[in-house]
């Protein structure tokens, strides 16, 4: 493993993360190859099935709209010479974005079909998500808002008052999630106004942090943001997004223990990634780590048909075949609920 050096302030490790495949290939030993998955013959309307283990191919098109961005943190997580490495696969740019599979677009789950006011999506009844900021701490190459027009429909930057009025009229909300990107890129000032100005709406009792950065910048966790979130009057959660047990090193177990200490309960929603986790032995692994270290396991995502990552998809005939081993493996709370997100619906949908 790539040694992390000394630890930095979240906002230097934004600063110094790696932003280009050519950056990220130097410092794992490829520099001297381009990396892929295997280039099929022809797209279709098929997800794409790439080899197990990857080949390396020519330059990546979709780099230029979705550039690459690993922080040295994530980074030493990461197995240099290993194109295989489940940790890489997920941050490295290859040739398969750039192909056209028909079902995959620019808004797989119908958010911007849900937006009463910039930044705000409404989809589900009782709870709000406010699409902080653009900022994200890793792309991820299946995120599935990867196209998301983040400088026309996201609030950054901007000030919260027509999220806060929109929140004043609309007195069945009681849950906020705040998402992105990440809110986690904002400062603490930032997010401090914002539950500042949450609090006197008293009907929204409860805040969702979705968020990624405990993950792969840990110290994103310090004693401020936790103070920020504990002392609130608002029952506050945590959702984090770790994919692969190699994710969660100690580092990163000893911060997001540091918020469940502070009567901050943390759950963690991964997505089903051919390649990545698509294993029961992997996924029994994950789910081990993280509920002995507090953490539920709540989400198993089928992936997000967004375009440029048909290439992770696993069949959900496949997916469920997983699911039924770890329901054998794991105690019942360890277990996920396996679902799809589907543009229209009114909640998820569990695949059972």
């Amino acid at each position: 493993m790539l040694d992390n050096a000394t630890p930095v302030d979240w906002r230097f490790a934004m600063k110094r993360a790696i932003r280009s495949s050519d950056g990220l290939r130097a410092a794992l030993g490829l520099e001297k190859q381009m990396f892929s998955q295997g280039r099929p013959e022809t797209a279709g309307s098929e997800p794409v099935r790439l080899s197990r283990t990857p080949e390396y191919a020519g330059t990546i098109q979709s780099e230029s709209n979705f550039p690459t961005f690993v922080p040295l943190e994530f980074l030493s997580r990461i197995q240099p010479g290993d194109p295989s490495d489940p940790l890489l696969r997920q941050v490295m740019p290859i040739e398969a974005e750039d192909l056209e599979v028909d079902g995959y677009g620019g808004d797989p789950v119908g958010d911007l079909l849900v937006m009463p006011e910039v930044g705000v999506l409404h989809k589900y009844h009782g709870r709000v998500l406010l699409v902080s900021t653009g900022a994200c701490g890793v792309h991820c190459r299946y995120c599935f808002r990867r196209e998301f027009p983040y400088s026309d429909a996201s609030v950054s930057g901007q000030s919260w008052d027509p999220f806060i009025r929109y929140l004043e009229s609309n007195t069945d909300i009681q849950e906020v999630l705040l998402s992105g990107g990440d809110p986690l890129t904002l400062v603490d000032e930032k997010l401090q106004e914002l539950v500042d100005a949450l609090t006197p709406i008293r009907h929204v009792r409860r805040i969702r942090v979705h968020t990624r950065m405990p993950v792969v910048i840990p110290q994103r966790v310090t004693p401020s943001l936790i103070d920020l979130f504990a002392s609130s009057r608002f029952a506050t959660w945590f959702v984090i997004h770790a994919n692969h047990p190699n994710e969660l090193d100690a580092d990163v177990l000893s911060r997001v223990g540091k918020l469940i200490d502070a009567g901050i309960p943390v759950l963690n929603q991964a997505v089903l990634l051919r390649g990545v986790n698509d294993s029961a032995d992997i996924l029994v692994d994950l789910c081990t780590r993280l509920v002995d270290h507090r953490i539920q396991p709540y989400y198993l995502h089928q992936l997000d048909r967004v375009r440029g990552a048909s290439h992770f998809e696993v069949p959900i005939a496949e997916g469920l075949e997983i699911m039924k081993l770890l329901r054998q493996r794991l105690p019942g709370y360890a277990v996920p609920d396996y679902v799809i997100e589907q543009s229209g619906t009114t909640s998820k949908t569990p695949l059972v």
